[in-house]
C-alpha cells in the first residue's frame, strides 16, 4: 500500500468515493473531511418503465462510471496519484449496479497501489449529516442520536451512538414507506418516480380528505403493506361510485395517502424518542426529501422540543458523498477491506 511518503510527504487524507447501488452512478471527493466534489450521473432510461430495470442500470452503470469519477477528480482538482483510499458502497443494492462500483474500485486501487474501505449504503445515509463543504453550514448531530431513515427500501429507526456504531431499534416488516409511496403512485398511473409527484400533489390537497386504514405494530417496527391495501380497495370502491375518481380527486388522495404514511413514520420516532429520552433527532435517505415527512418533522421537533437534523436535498438521495465521509472516518481507523471482498445485496446496519 501507498504510504505517505509515497505521494510526496502529503499529510492530507484524500478519499475518492464511489456509489452505484441503484440506478445513480455518483462519485465524489473529500479531503481532510470537506467535500471538493460530489458528481452524480442519472439514468432516465427507467422511467419509460415505471421502475427501475436492474439490467439496464448495470448497462448505464458501465457507460457512466469512468466519466463521473473522472469529472469528480478535476472538480476537486486532484489527481489519482493523490488519493488515499477509495471508498465504496458494498451493499446493500441491486447486486449488477454493485458490481460495476465494486469492480472498478477494485481496479483503481490496485492500480495506484491504495486502500479500499467498503461502505454500508445504509450507514453511509446516515453519515450524510457529517458532510462538510465550504460555504455550507456545518451543525452535525451530537451522539448518541436518534435517525429516522426512510427510503425505497428501507424504514428504519436507528440509533447511532458513533460513526462506526448504529443499533436499528425498528424498522419495517414488510414494505418500505417509499415502496408504499410508488405504488400508489403507479396505480394512480402518474408516472415515475413516484415520489415527487406525490409530493407536489399533496402540497394542493386535503391531507383529511379521505382515511385509510393505518397499522398497529407493537414496539417500534413499521408495517405499510396493510396501508397500500387499504388504498387500493378503497380506491376500488371509490372507483365504482365515479370511474373517473382518481382524476377528480387525485390532490386529495395524495395528500391523505402521505399523511397516513408520515404520521405512521413520526409516532413510532416520537415513541423511540421518549423512551430513549434523546433529543437528538436526524432524518435520511431518499424519502427524506418529502415536504410533508420534513413539515412533520419541524413540528414534532417544537412539541417535543427536539434539535432535529435534515440533510440539503442533494445529500438525501443516493449519493457518493455520503460513502466518502464515512470511507474519511474510517481511513482514520485504518479501517481496509481485502480486495476480494464482495458486493452484497441484503443486509442491514448491524
Amino acid at each position: 500500500m501507498k504510504s505517505e511518503e509515497l505521494r510526496g510527504g502529503s499529510s492530507s487524507i484524500i478519499i475518492l468515493g464511489i456509489e452505484s447501488s441503484c440506478d445513480d452512478t455518483s462519485a465524489a471527493v473529500i479531503k481532510d473531511g470537506v467535500l471538493l466534489s460530489n458528481v452524480t450521473a442519472s439514468q432516465a432510461v427507467h422511467e419509460s418503465y415505471g421502475g427501475v430495470v436492474p439490467e439496464l442500470a448495470s448497462r448505464a452503470h458501465q457507460q457512466n462510471i469512468v466519466p463521473v469519477v473522472d469529472q469528480a477528480l478535476k472538480r476537486a482538482g486532484v489527481s489519482r496519484e493523490d488519493l488515499s483510499a477509495i471508498a465504496f458502497t458494498r451493499g446493500p443494492g441491486l447486486m449488477g449496479s454493485l458490481l460495476v462500483g465494486v469492480s472498478f474500485a477494485k481496479g483503481l486501487a490496485a492500480s495506484l497501489g491504495i486502500p479500499m474501505i467498503e461502505v454500508n449504503h445504509l450507514q453511509g445515509h446516515v453519515l450524510a449529516h457529517f458532510i462538510k463543504a465550504e460555504g455550507e453550514e456545518y451543525n452535525p448531530p451530537k451522539f448518541p442520536f436518534l435517525c429516522l431513515l426512510v427510503s425505497g427500501g428501507n424504514s428504519q429507526i436507528i440509533k447511532v451512538k458513533a460513526y462506526n456504531d448504529m443499533e436499528v431499534i425498528g424498522q419495517t416488516i414488510d414494505d418500505a414507506a417509499g415502496e408504499a409511496i410508488d405504488k400508489a403512485a403507479k396505480v394512480m398511473g402518474l408516472g415515475y418516480p413516484g415520489g415527487p409527484i406525490i409530493d407536489k400533489l399533496a402540497r394542493q390537497g386535503n391531507p383529511n380528505a379521505l382515511q385509510f386504514s393505518k397499522p398497529h405494530i407493537p414496539g417500534y417496527d413499521y408495517s405499510f403493506s396493510g396501508l397500500k391495501t387499504s388504498f387500493l380497495y378503497n380506491l376500488r370502491d371509490w372507483m365504482k361510485e365515479d370511474p373517473d375518481f382518481i382524476e377528480h380527486h387525485k390532490e386529495d388522495l395524495a395528500a391523505s395517502y402521505e399523511k397516513a404514511i408520515v404520521d405512521t413514520l413520526m409516532n413510532k420516532l416520537r415513541l423511540a424518542a421518549r423512551d430513549l429520552r434523546i433529543r437528538q433527532i436526524a432524518m435520511a435517505g431518499g424519502v427524506s426529501a418529502n415536504t410533508g415527512l420534513r413539515n412533520a418533522f419541524h413540528e414534532y421537533a417544537e412539541k417535543y422540543h427536539w434539535k432535529i437534523f435534515i440533510p440539503k436535498f442533494s445529500y438525501t438521495t443516493d449519493n457518493a458523498a455520503m460513502i466518502a465521509i464515512t470511507g474519511y472516518f474510517k481511513y482514520q481507523d485504518k479501517d481496509f477491506c481485502p480486495m476480494e471482498a464482495p458486493a452484497y445485496s441484503r443486509v442491514t446496519i448491524k
